[in-house]
């Protein structure tokens, strides 16, 4: 996998899961060339880390998989 850290692009486009609760204490995400750009909500001017597609379909099947659930 081949994660880089970058300056967001402008505030638009940003979007949350419906899960996520109003403490913003969650993560943002944008899709724009093929890329899938994730942010910190609480820090929305700092760095972001950009996956390409396959790296972020691998992510979100591991995440839907339980690969990524806490312990306990």
């Amino acid at each position: 996998m081949t994660a880089m850290t970058v300056f967001p692009p402008a505030d638009e486009g940003w979007f949350k899961s419906s899960f996520s609760q109003s403490t913003g204490q969650c993560v943002e995400v944008r899709f724009g060339e093929g890329l899938a750009h994730v942010r910190n909500t609480r820090d929305r001017t700092g760095p972001m880390v950009t996956f390409n597609r396959a790296e972020w379909e691998a992510f979100l099947l591991g995440a839907w998989n339980g690969e990524f659930d806490m312990p306990a």
